[in-house]
C-alpha cells in the first residue's frame, strides 16, 4: 500500500482505498490532481491558439459583440497564461507538487509562448530572428536543467526567469492586437525588445549557476576518478613486484 501511494504521489494521482467485498480487498481509484490537469490544459491551448491565429477571415459574434481571430486568440493566450499561474500556486497551497508536475510546468509554458511567437512570424508581425532567440534561450536552458538534474543538482526559477516570463505575456497580448490595431505595433515592439533583454540575462543568470555546480562538480569527479585509477595502478604494480620476487630461484 505504501508503495502504491508513493508512485500515484509521483505521478499526480490520489490513491483512494476503497473496501468492497466479504474478503475486504483493496482497491486503488486514480484521479488526476487538478494542478495537472490545469498543466494538461494549457498544453490543450496550443493548438487551439495556432489555429485561431493563422485561419483568415475569422469572426464570430457573441450577445452583440462581434470578435475577431486577433481577440479570440488573445482571449486563448491569456486563459493559457492564468492557468501557468493557477496551476503553481494551487499545487503548492494544497501540497501538491509531483514529478510529472514538475516536468510537464516547464514544458507547457515553452510550448505556449514558442507556439504564440512562431505564429506572429507568420502573420508577418514579429521579427522572425526574435523568435528564434527566444525560443532557442528555451530550449538551452532547459538543457542545462536537465544536465544539471542528472548531476543531482536542481536550478530553480530566478526572479529574472519569472520577470521574463510576465513580459512575454505583456509583450505577446500587444503583438496580437497590433495585428488589427496597428498603432500598438510600435509599442509592441518596445515591449518584445524588453523580453529580448530579459530572455539573454535570464539565460546567462542560469548559465551561471550551472557552471558553479555541475561543472565544479563534474570536475571533482574527474579527479576522485583518476585517484581511483592510481591506486589500482600502484596496487597492480605492488602485487606485479610481489609476485616477481616471490617466483625469483633462491641462490647458494
Amino acid at each position: 500500500m505504501a508503495a502504491a501511494e508513493r508512485a500515484a504521489a509521483a505521478f499526480g494521482l490520489a490513491a483512494d482505498p476503497v473496501v468492497a467485498g466479504p474478503r475486504t480487498e483493496l482497491y486503488l481509484v486514480w484521479a488526476m490532481n487538478l494542478p495537472n490537469t490545469l498543466t494538461l490544459l494549457r498544453i490543450f491551448f496550443v493548438p487551439l491558439l495556432v489555429a485561431a491565429l493563422v485561419q483568415e477571415n475569422v469572426m464570430f459574434t457573441i450577445a452583440g459583440y462581434t470578435f475577431t481571430k486577433e481577440w479570440l486568440a488573445l482571449s486563448i493566450f491569456l486563459a493559457a497564461a492564468a492557468t501557468d499561474l493557477l496551476d503553481g500556486y494551487l499545487a503548492r497551497r494544497w501540497s501538491q507538487v509531483t514529478t510529472i508536475g514538475t516536468l510537464l510546468d516547464p514544458i507547457a509554458d515553452k510550448l505556449l509562448i514558442s507556439a504564440a511567437l512562431i505564429s506572429l512570424v507568420q502573420v508577418r508581425v514579429l521579427p522572425g530572428w526574435m523568435a528564434i532567440l527566444i525560443v532557442a534561450r528555451e530550449f538551452a536552458v532547459s538543457g542545462l536543467r536537465s544536465i544539471a538534474a542528472a548531476e543531482g543538482y536542481t536550478i530553480k526559477a530566478s526572479d529574472l526567469g519569472k520577470t521574463k516570463m510576465l513580459s512575454q505575456v505583456v509583450a505577446v497580448s500587444c503583438m496580437l492586437l497590433s495585428i488589427r490595431h496597428r498603432t500598438l505595433r510600435l509599442p509592441g515592439m518596445i515591449l518584445m525588445w524588453g523580453v529580448v533583454f530579459f530572455a539573454v540575462l535570464s539565460a546567462v543568470s542560469y548559465f551561471r549557476k550551472f557552471w558553479r555546480k555541475v561543472d565544479e562538480s563534474v570536475k571533482k569527479r574527474r579527479r576522485r576518478e583518476l585517484l581511483q585509477l592510481e591506486r589500482r595502478r600502484q596496487r597492480a604494480l605492488l602485487r606485479q613486484r610481489k609476485g616477481s620476487s616471490a617466483s625469483a630461484p633462491e641462490t647458494l
